[in-house]
Order: structure tokens, then sequence, then C-alpha cells
């Protein structure tokens, strides 16, 4: 037992007899089933614990109670590693309420035969408990992951209580990485919920929030911000870490053969992380988390009773099932005389969104030869794009077809002012000639980068693809760079410039050099000829409708009177909007507002 806060305590217990959690899932480091204690004039219990552990949990809680007697027990979540010593406690402490939402009441009268009509307090959205110095204030959190989940927030301590939301596999007293285990519970268990968990992100964020308490794993008390990241990409299907993947199966160990042959070739053209996963032996979980945690992805495998192997069935219908979406993918099939594996897998990937192939499809007619040989190159070509490009060695410096992707987008173009990097959202990049060519780039002259490229006189264009998050926006276009680092979380890339290029989230880059200089006045014009061209992949450009369609979050204009920015969602409450107002976070002006409907 231990103390979270002066006046929260833990009393929840560690599992380590467990070998499958849910009955599925290999825990090499035990479970922990987490339970609280808030000590004030009124008491409050958050949770039980699994039934194998009743007479523990109850020592720990009269430990933590001394004299006194519980007033409540919270219930978060009726999933029975948590809920199964409800009636237990009930017995314990008769005098004690159950506060919790209507549907777990329902499910506690699936359990144990009761609603416990005479002792209970039922909560919704918004509701509050007041114990005495400590309030709190009951989130719902459907379908992460039962429909019946709150979660709790403690005003005073500042303390999230996050149900399973923020946990992860593994006893307490196991010291282990957190991230690799939180991922594989979060893909495993509440995977297929991410608009839920999105949803549930969102209300979190008007919180003031010091402390995560979840039901599984360690209380989080430091760097926050890291853990939150890390669930917002996850949820809304988002790339974690740069590299590939590649699941395979193989019944002779020819598909294995071209599997490694492709796995050394990805090294060779720069891939920064390669994972090979042998379906048939490797743990289906771990597979799966590393699907969702790269953004490209290999699936290899043979015609086996004309469909494909059952290992690959498997790990695919694991990836529908939780919304596989936002990947790209490159097939190879094995068959010895009616290859039909890579026809079979894109028919059960067709429901999963936003799935890019790649162009090449390697065909293995039993073993490798000079035809597929040729096509694993190709096919590592295509997934290396970025790679190669990034590289002096391997660049085509010169690969001017990078002017194709100009048009009404988005871009990013970064400068140097001397002392470190800078970058800026701009949207008016224009070629305006081809013999030679000149590219003429607009920017506002309130920015610091209209100032720096000015005095240097060269700058680097990035254009953005679609795969760009909003995160991208908000740190290029809503910070100035004269207060703000904005690469200080990013390992930076140098043209022969020596100025930043973006690592992902671009098809194509253009070094600049500022040939003439023409005054617009709110906005200068710089044109300039191109001393470098790369091309870094063939996603398409981000357009301005791209952006305001799929990328910029809606804005929360419901109840409020006013104008909202068209370009970040900024709202400007208020009757007349005055005419020379520049919006705070995008610094554009009157002109991209619109009144709110």
């Amino acid at each position: 037992m231990k103390n979270i806060t002066n006046d929260i305590r833990y009393v929840g217990v560690n599992d380590h007899k467990i070998d499958l959690f849910e009955g599925q899932y290999v825990v090499p480091n035990g479970m922990a089933y987490n339970s609280y204690v808030i000590i004030d004039r009124k008491i409050a219990v958050m949770d039980t614990v699994d039934r194998k552990f009743t007479h523990e949990w109850l020592n720990n809680l009269e430990e933590a109670l001394g004299d006194r007697k519980p007033d409540y027990l919270i219930v978060q979540h009726m999933e029975p590693d948590h809920s199964a010593n409800i009636f237990n406690f009930m017995k314990n402490y008769p005098d004690a309420t159950i506060v919790s939402s209507a549907k777990a009441f329902t499910m506690m009268g699936n359990f144990f035969g009761t609603q416990f009509e005479d002792r209970r307090i039922v909560i919704k959205e918004g509701d509050t408990l007041e114990l005495g110095a400590h309030t709190l204030s009951f989130v719902a959190a459907p379908m992460v992951h039962w429909p019946e989940v709150m979660v709790t927030y403690d005003a005073k301590d500042k303390v999230l209580f996050s149900a399973d939301g923020f946990g992860k596999f593994g006893a307490l007293d196991v010291d282990e990485d957190w991230a690799c285990e939180a991922r594989r519970y979060y893909i495993g268990i509440v995977g297929k919920y991410g608009a839920q968990v999105q949803n549930l992100l969102k209300k979190a964020a008007g919180l003031d929030i010091e402390i995560i308490c979840p039901l599984h794993g360690p209380v989080l008390t430091e760097n926050l911000g890291y853990y939150l990241n890390l669930y917002n990409t996850w949820s809304s299907y988002g790339v974690e870490s740069d590299g590939i993947m590649i699941a395979y199966t193989s019944v002779y160990g020819n598909t294995k053969k071209a599997v490694e042959l492709l796995a050394d070739k990805l090294r060779m053209k720069g891939c920064p992380k390669v994972v090979v996963a042998d379906l048939a032996r490797e743990d289906m979980a771990e597979c799966v988390e590393d699907a969702f945690r790269y953004g490209r992805i290999v699936l290899a495998t043979t015609t086996y009773n004309a469909d494909i192997f059952p290992f690959m069935r498997e790990f695919i219908n694991h990836l529908t099932e939780r919304n596989f979406r936002n990947r790209t993918i490159g097939l190879i099939e094995n068959g010895s005389w009616a290859p039909l594996a890579a026809k079979t897998m894109k028919k059960m990937l067709e429901g999963c969104k936003n799935i890019e192939y790649t162009d090449t499809t390697v065909t293995i007619t039993s073993a490798l030869n000079e035809k597929s040989s040729e096509q694993l190159e190709k096919l590592a070509n295509e997934l290396c794009k970025d790679y190669l490009a990034q590289h002096d060695e391997t660049a085509d410096k010169n690969d001017m077809t990078a002017l194709f992707n100009i048009g009404y987008g988005l871009y990013v173009v970064t400068s140097n002012d001397g002392k470190k990097d800078n970058g800026l959202i701009v949207n008016t990049v224009t070629q305006v000639t081809n013999s030679p060519n000149r590219i003429a780039v607009c920017i506002n002259k309130q920015n610091y980068s209209h100032h720096v490229i000015k005095n240097t006189g060269i700058m680097n264009v990035n254009c953005l693809s679609t795969e760009a998050p909003f995160k991208v926006f908000e740190t290029f276009g809503f910070q100035s760079g004269r207060n703000v680092d904005k690469f200080a979380d990013c390992t930076p890339l140098r043209s022969d410039n020596g100025l930043v290029f973006l690592p992902k989230y671009i098809n194509s880059f253009m070094s600049l050099k500022v040939e003439d200089y023409i005054d617009l006045d709110t906005h200068g014009m710089f044109i300039c000829s191109v001393t470098e061209a790369r091309v870094t992949s063939d996603k398409e450009t981000m357009t301005y409708t791209y952006y305001q369609n799929y990328v910029k979050p809606k804005p929360q204009t419901e109840g409020k009177k006013g104008w909202v920015c068209k370009i970040c969602g900024y709202i400007y409450e208020g009757e007349d909007l005055p005419e020379d107002f520049i919006c705070p976070l995008c610094k554009h002006g009157v002109a991209d507002f619109e009144p709110i409907e």
C-alpha cells in the first residue's frame, strides 16, 4: 500500500499466477488490479479487484482505513477483474453506498442477482459527489471499452481515475517499459474503439490533470503529455514509429527466404526499423501491436486450400476487427500453380479505411526466380522512396518533378536565423517560369520567417502530403519561431543549403535561393531559383480543401455567437468582427472568418 497523495491511497494487488489475461493475452510479468481509497470527511473506494484476491484486497482496505469505515464504493467499470468483489465489499460494509452508472447497475444484476436498489446512487455525465475537501466529477466513457464505463476526476488533487484507460499489462512490482506493454494492451483490448477514446481525450483536455490512476499498470505522475500523445496517436490510428513491418507465413521456407531478402533490401535503402514477424511462431498480440505501430506493412503468405494460410487469415481478422486503417500495404503471394493470396488478402481488407497498396505486388511461383526477384526490388524501392530521397548518397537532388506537387496546397517553409531552425505554414507557392525554373513564395510580413528569409536569401519549401496531421499545422502555423524552437522535438534532416527539411508528412521539397523581392504591402513575394529538388513519396499534396475537410478539427460552435476562423477554427465571440482583427492563432485576417450560424 502506498500514498498517491496525502488523501489518496493505493490498495490494489499484483497477480503473478495469471498466464493469459482475458484468456488470450500472454502476460509474463503478471497483472495489476488497481483500487484506490480517498480519505476525507467521507471516504470513497475506487473499484474492487479480481475475485482471486478478495482477502488480500480487503486487508489492504482495512489497513488504509484504520478505524474508519467507507461511505462509498465507486464502480467505474464492471469487467470482473475490477468488479468481482462488489458483493463482498457490501457484505463487509453494510452502511456503504454504491455509486455507479445505470448500465453498471444493470450489469450488477446480471453478475450478483441484485442491483442494490436500497444502497445506491445512480450517476451520469456531469454529476458530482462531495466528500469534503474533495469533489469528484463523473465523465461518461462509453465503450472504453465497455458501454457502462465512467471515469472520475478529483478536482482537489487533480487526479483522473481513468478506468481501463492508460492501463498496461504487467504487475507493479516489475520494472519494464511502459509503452511496449501499454501499446499491446491498448491495441488488443481497446483498439476497436478509437473514436470513443478520442471523445474521452477531448473531455480530458478540459481538465487540469496532474496524476492519472488507471485500473491496470502504474500510477502516472510525470510527463503526462507523453502518455496523452501516445493515446492520441493510437486512438486516431496514427503512425507511432518510423519503419516497416513484414508479417509472413511460410510452409517450406521459400516465402520466408523472400521476406528475409526484402528485409535486407529495406535496411540497405535506409529504412530505420524493419520488423519481421513469423505469424505461426510469434505472439499474435505483439504482431498485431506492430501492425498498428508502423505506417507501412508487408503481408507475405502462401495460397492454401484456395485461400490463404490460416495464421495470416487470423492476423488479418485481428486487424479488421480493430478498425485497421491509414496504412500503406505491400503484398507478397506464393503459389505453385494458382497464386490467389494477394487477391484474398485485399478482399479481406476492403472494409479498412484509407488503405493504400503499393503498385508492385510480388508473385512467387514456388520459389524466387528472376521475375519475382525484380518485383521484390521494385517493392523495396516503392516502400523506401522517402528514405532514399532523405539521404544524400541515394537522393536524386535534381528531380524537377517535385515542381509538379505545387498547386493550391499547404507547405512548410523552413529557414534559419543563425541561431535556430524555423518553419512556417504557407499556402501561396507558385511556379512562375520553367526556363529557368522560378518559384514565387508569398509570406506575411508579420511572420518571423519573412524577416529571416529577407536577411538570409534562402529557404526550403516542404510540400505537405495528405498524411500530415493537425499537429503539423499547430507546430508551424500557430506559434512564432522568434519565441519557440519548432524543431525542439525533431531530429532534423538537412539539404545541401544547410536548412532543415521535414523527415515525414511531405511528398517533396525544394531548396530555393531568393533572386528578387516584390513588396505587396501586407506580404512580401520572394522570386526564387531552385537549387535542389527531391521527391520523397508518391502521396498526394495536401490541398487547402483537403485540410479543411479532413484535417482541421471541427470548431465547437454550439451555443456560441460570433465568428469562426476558417483556417484554424479560432472563435471570436461578438456581434461585429473588427475590420483590422488578426486571428491570434494563425495570424489570418477577417477575410478568413465566417459568421457562426
